[in-house]
């Protein structure tokens, strides 16, 4: 049980790692004031959130360091690698010193580039602890990446709620000392043994208490993280926040009331929860059950099966395909290399090749990387309405909501046993409110129209940002996820150039005298509805593409998702 406590306390670990490293959320927090000392553009200031998000493209540099370092030390070196890119932006912005445009480019995609190495941190973590609950782990801890915002908003007011510098400054010392704290647990690992059935479904069981406890943190953060208050109840509502990161700290010590646990679960029953296609005891009846549909099926003349096995035994299904000629470009498209199972391994080179590969990119980079793009404006959204106070809350609203899609996309995961449903459908769901909150930011320039769209915007990318790690899994193979989440998520920079651009140029170009526009220090703002207008109709459309792409991403997969929760089932019964 020792090995069982330390597991859980290495979640928690993971948890403050990624609650506190999400600090590019907070960008439109001292954006403005960074475009201010800076004296530059909004197409260049575009190119800063840019070099931050291009850190996503050196992703596969923090694997590779993982071949030859142990993992703390990897944490260690994203942990001084943000220290170093924020800091110096610190300095920078409170005029200690200065610097030329192309450094201050570079700073920031350092930082950026740590925040990935931190992320490869946690998904090792999870994989390695909750090898039988991975979709439920790594949902966990990165829905907290998203509540970052809305801490360092928090600890912004509870310190000098007037510096907007103050930010760079958290940002840069904040993950160092969370990776100080979270080194006894990652050292100290438990051994990698296999659990029986009863702890994998005790710990489905803790998984649902945490994310319980996640909501009520959520809604915590979300009602309090903006609240302007005197400095003595911002350090109140802090110290709250920092109790329910700290409270998990309790199922550690739980996990030793063996007994208690097992009574507690008796009444609750969450089969299939697990992300392990085909667990291993059940191997070898699996086996016998495809052989037998395939021997059913192949008597049959006028059609023909093709059934495939992985190399390791963890996946194994089955697909027919009718013969003839099949009517139609929508209806080719759909069965053109379609997927034949769930878990097969695709190489980077296969990948490439792959339909739904591409459709699964599309759909990402017009709906999660559309998402986070509209948080890197957010400062100047607001500016331009007239709402700089509302900028904070805006930026917290966004946070938290975001927080709650990445929670929503473990529920397929506890509800699978009563209602099963291909996740690629679920993906489909996840992308719908992204372009109506962008035909509704279109459509008014009301406060109550920001908010209602700031948090559709947020919810749908947050669930987007979490489900693309399992998606990824389940589509092209466990084993190959490393290297090809990496090369899912290089549409993020790719996106936050075109998209971030294409803002950019939009905002300048309705900047002229006798529009109400500003200087402010030697930059020029943009006031008025005309300033994001055209780019809120723009970003709808491309986003009605990113929906149209998961749709026939689901049609696609949709037969292999049938065909191994029908043989999940089989096993079961």
């Amino acid at each position: 049980m020792a090995g069982q406590s330390r597991k859980w306390m290495i979640l928690v670990a993971t948890i403050w790692i990624q609650a506190f490293t999400g600090t590019n959320f907070d960008f439109s927090a001292y954006s403005s004031s960074l475009k201010s000392v800076l004296g530059i553009s909004q197409v260049q200031l575009t190119y800063l959130a840019v070099a931050s998000d291009l850190g996503k493209v050196f992703g596969w540099s923090s694997g590779l360091t993982l071949m030859y370092f142990p993992l703390w030390v990897v944490l260690f070196m994203a942990a001084f690698m943000g220290c170093l890119g924020y800091g110096i932006q610190w300095l920078l912005i409170r005029n200690v010193l200065t610097l030329p445009y192309f450094l201050v480019f570079l700073l920031c995609l350092l930082a950026g580039c740590s925040i990935c190495w931190f992320n490869t941190v946690c998904f090792v973590l999870c994989n390695q602890n909750f090898p039988a609950n991975r979709p439920l782990a790594i949902s966990l801890t990165v829905s907290y990446n998203g509540v970052s915002a809305a801490l360092y908003a928090l600890a912004a007011n509870a310190i000098d709620p007037s510096s907007d510098a103050l930010y760079l400054l958290l940002n840069a010392l904040i993950p160092l000392l969370t990776s100080v704290v979270s080194l006894i647990p990652i050292l100290r690992q438990p051994s990698l043994d296999p659990l029986p059935p009863d702890a994998v479904r005790r710990d489905s069981l803790i998984f649902l208490f945490l994310n319980f406890l996640a909501v009520v943190t959520g809604i915590y953060l979300l009602i309090f993280g903006s609240t302007t208050t005197d400095l003595t109840t911002a350090r109140i509502l802090l110290s709250v926040a920092i109790f329910l990161l700290i409270f998990p700290l309790c199922i550690p010590g739980v996990v030793y009331a063996k007994n208690w646990f097992r009574t507690i679960h008796s009444s609750f029953h969450f089969d299939g929860s697990g992300f392990i296609l085909v667990e291993a005891d059940d191997l070898e009846l699996h086996k016998e059950l495809l052989s037998r549909h395939a021997s059913s099926i192949g008597s049959i003349g006028n059609g023909s099966l093709s059934h495939l096995l992985s190399d390791n035994g963890s996946v194994i299904a089955i697909t027919r395909q009718k013969t003839g000629e099949i009517e139609g470009c929508f209806q080719r498209m759909l069965v053109r290399d379609q997927l034949a199972m769930l878990g097969q391994e695709h190489p980077a080179g296969v990948l490439v090749r792959r339909i739904d590969f591409w459709l699964y990119y599309l759909a990402y980079f017009c709906g999660g990387t559309i998402g986070l793009v509209y948080s890197n404006n957010l400062g100047q959204i607001a500016q331009s309405l007239g709402q700089s106070s509302k900028t904070t809350t805006l930026l917290t609203l966004y946070s938290s909501f975001s927080f709650f899609g990445r929670l929503l996309s473990a529920v397929p995961d506890y509800i699978r046993a009563k209602f099963y449903f291909a996740r690629t459908g679920w993906l489909t769901i996840a992308l719908l409110p992204t372009p109506i909150a962008f035909f509704l930011l279109a459509s008014s320039d009301s406060a109550v129209v920001l908010h209602v769209g700031t948090a559709l915007v947020g919810l749908s990318s947050g669930f987007i940002f979490a489900a693309a790690v399992s998606i990824t899994s389940e589509l092209f193979g466990p084993n190959s996820v490393g290297v090809n989440h990496n090369m899912l998520i290089t549409n993020i920079p790719i996106g936050s150039l075109v998209y971030g651009c294409l803002a950019a140029l939009v905002y300048d170009a309705n900047i002229s005298p006798g529009l109400g526009n500003i200087l402010m220090s030697d930059s020029a703002v943009c006031m008025g509805r005309q300033c994001y207008f055209l780019t809120f109709l723009l970003w709808g459309c491309i986003s009605v593409l990113g929906l149209v792409c998961s749709m026939l991403l689901f049609f696609r997969t949709r037969h292999a998702y049938d065909l191994f929760e029908q043989n999940r089932i089989s096993q079961l019964y």
